[in-house]
């Protein structure tokens, strides 16, 4: 809930709180008359007692009354985001000179993927489990690629410093 919507709340509940002192000062007053007397009514000392009690009420409600207004009036603090924003990496270059062209296509693949399953390397290569191992051994030898054991599996990724 906004602090204004509580402020007027705060200063609706205390118009009903005045009212009711109100009202319960003036049943009182009655009570005061018809027990002191009319002769009387003015100096008994429940007369004094009944004003009290209704300036404490009073002042108690403004002080409702000004937390109300101060809720109403303070700016609502405002809500900071922090965002994190990716840094662009620069893309590192590879020097594939020394690559044979099994060794480039399978690099070439991982690189698309940027991480991929051993076994679907096999499947999308067309080679054998031996030759892609031996392959990968070479890759990673040279700091192209990295194998993470994933269970019975490895991942193959991208090395990148």
């Amino acid at each position: 809930m906004e602090n204004k919507n509580v402020g007027w709340l705060i200063i609706g509940l205390s118009i009903v709180i005045i009212a009711i002192i109100f009202i319960f000062n003036s049943a009182l007053k009655d009570i005061v008359k018809s027990s002191c007397g009319l002769e009387h009514s003015l100096t008994c000392p429940m007369n004094q007692t009944i004003e009290q009690q209704t300036y404490l009420a009073l002042a108690i409600v403004s002080i409702l009354m000004i937390i109300g207004l101060v809720l109403i009036f303070s700016k609502q603090s405002e809500k900071i985001i922090i965002r994190k924003v990716k840094e662009k990496t620069e893309k590192k270059e590879y020097d594939l000179s020394n690559l044979n062209k099994e060794e480039k296509a399978v690099f070439n693949i991982v690189k698309e993927n940027k991480a991929i399953f051993q076994a679907e390397l096999i499947e999308k290569s067309a080679l054998g489990k031996a030759k892609i191992s031996r392959i990968l051994d070479r890759l990673e030898g040279q700091g192209f690629v990295e194998r993470k054991r994933r269970g019975m599996n490895n991942i193959v990724v991208l090395k990148e410093d």
